[in-house]
């Protein structure tokens, strides 16, 4: 694993994609993805005590690499804040993008990128002081909010105060560590952004406690990598990339298991797996695409589990991210 900064093409040049080779030639031919990710934010992206890094989208990058190369270590982690990551992503900087961003209409049709799923269901909450006392967000009329420029929650701030009559006075930051910097130094009452990353926050405080996020979540915020547009291969890809972990969940094919479940008489399974067929072929990877993906990195249940979930410091429940079958809304389209 390395982590890679490019200067890349200033902002507003972009690339045209036609004139470009496929993004998996060029990857196969430089033996690395390069993936898009947060500096620090912990559960999803952040350097560890071994300068390695971890998290829920970092493995999405991981998996992605497993299947286009055979071997999840090969990835090239770019760190990006949350202006520039639109703009390495148009250049080429990236191959994905895969950074806690929120799939919009508006990114999808006007930035000339795909989003190929959703990795994570999240939505926008509230983080106060415990001492305020506060028990709702309908009470925090005339609040000064922590926030961050360049993301979908200054316009979600602005819309539900709105909507219910309320005032705020915002205090926008361009990064989560100044964000979470200036609520503990009281530079605000309120620090708003999605629930996932106020829960990492929360716990860099040096006294978690001093802090709760509050129960109501104001937006719809779905987490997921997104690719440049007219590179249908490479959309494919990183899409099915996605799916494989998710159906492998729901067939019960684990990290642990995937090697005796190779001997499964079970369709799908012989399906995902690569013993039945050969989907990798119209990707223009291997076979056993998949098995390398589960193999390396895990199922959908075992990267959230260990990054954001029942195995991590966080403990976040599934709730939306729960399987279909389970009481969520994750669900992939069938490998046949």
């Amino acid at each position: 694993m390395k982590t890679v900064r490019w200067l890349g093409v200033g902002i507003g040049v972009l690339v045209p994609a036609m004139a470009m080779a496929s993004t998996l030639e060029t990857v196969q031919e430089r033996d690395s993805v390069r993936c898009g990710v947060n500096a620090a934010q912990p559960g999803f992206s952040s350097l560890d005590d071994d300068d390695q890094y971890r998290g829920l989208d970092t493995d999405v990058c991981r998996a992605i690499a497993a299947a286009a190369l055979g071997d999840a270590t090969k990835v090239d982690f770019v760190p990006l804040d949350s202006v520039e990551r639109f703009t390495a992503l148009q250049s080429g900087e990236v191959d994905v993008l895969s950074r806690t961003t929120t799939w919009t209409s508006s990114r999808d049709t006007t930035m000339g990128m795909n989003f190929t799923g959703v990795s994570y269901y999240d939505g926008q909450a509230f983080m106060v002081a415990s001492d305020l006392g506060v028990q709702s967000a309908k009470e925090l009329d005339g609040a000064a909010v922590c926030t961050q420029s360049g993301t979908t929650s200054e316009l979600n701030l602005s819309d539900y105060f709105r909507i219910n009559g309320m005032t705020y006075d915002a205090v926008v930051f361009d990064a989560p560590e100044q964000s979470i910097a200036g609520f503990e130094a009281g530079r605000c009452d309120v620090l708003s952004s999605d629930a996932s990353q106020l829960y990492a926050q929360r716990m860099q405080l040096a006294d978690p406690d001093m802090a709760v996020v509050l129960p109501e979540i104001i937006s719809k915020e779905p987490l997921g990598p997104a690719v440049r547009q007219n590179d249908d291969q490479w959309f494919n890809l990183v899409k099915w990339s996605l799916f494989a972990m998710l159906n492998a969940e729901e067939l019960g094919i684990t990290q642990a298991n995937v090697d005796e479940q190779l001997n499964s008489e079970n369709p799908d399974v012989m399906r995902l797996l690569g013993q039945d067929g050969d989907f990798g072929e119209p990707m223009g990877i291997n076979t056993d695409w998949a098995y390398q993906i589960i193999k390396q990195v895990g199922n959908y249940a075992d990267i959230f589990d260990k990054n954001v979930g029942a195995d991590s410091d966080f403990k976040i429940a599934r709730g939306l991210n729960a399987l279909w079958k389970d009481g969520g809304i994750q669900y992939a389209p069938p490998i046949r």
